[in-house]
C-alpha cells in the first residue's frame, strides 16, 4: 500500500459513519492516526487525497449550510475548492455506496490495535 492509499483509507475511516468536514474532523483524525504510525499528515495532503476519493466516486461533497431535513439535498458536483481552512464549516464529505463497500471490504490495513496502540506487525506505507 502506498502512502496516498493509506491516507485515503484514513480519510474514508474518518467519515464512514457521518458527514464530516476537513477542518473540524477529517484532518484531526487522519493526522492523529498518522502520528501514531510515525509520520505527519498535513491539510494539503488530506485535501489532495480527498479529491482523489471524490474523483474515484468513493466520496461526495455536500454543502450542509442550508440543508434542512435532508443533508443529501446539499450535494455538490465534484470537489469544491478548499485552498484555505473553512471558518463557516459549510462543506462536508460522506462516503458513497461504492466508498462504503470499499471501506468495509478489508480491515487488515488498519494500523492500530483495540487499545489504540500501533500494531506490532504493521508496516509503514511505501511511497
Amino acid at each position: 500500500m502506498t502512502r496516498a492509499e493509506f491516507v485515503q483509507r484514513l480519510i474514508l475511516n474518518s467519515m464512514c459513519d457521518d458527514f464530516e468536514s476537513v477542518d473540524q474532523v477529517i484532518l484531526r483524525d487522519v493526522a492523529g492516526v498518522a502520528a501514531k504510525c510515525g509520520f505527519a499528515v498535513e491539510r494539503p495532503e488530506v485535501v489532495e487525497n480527498l479529491l482523489a476519493l471524490v474523483e474515484a466516486g468513493l466520496a461526495k461533497a455536500y454543502d450542509l449550510s442550508g440543508a434542512i431535513g435532508d443533508p443529501f439535498s446539499g450535494e455538490l458536483q465534484g470537489m469544491p475548492p478548499l485552498d484555505v481552512p473553512e471558518e463557516s464549516f459549510r462543506t462536508y464529505f460522506y462516503l458513497t455506496e461504492k466508498g462504503m463497500e470499499f471501506h468495509g471490504s478489508d480491515g487488515t490495513w488498519w494500523p492500530l490495535d483495540d487499545d489504540g496502540a500501533l500494531r506490532s506487525d504493521w508496516e509503514l506505507p511505501r511511497d
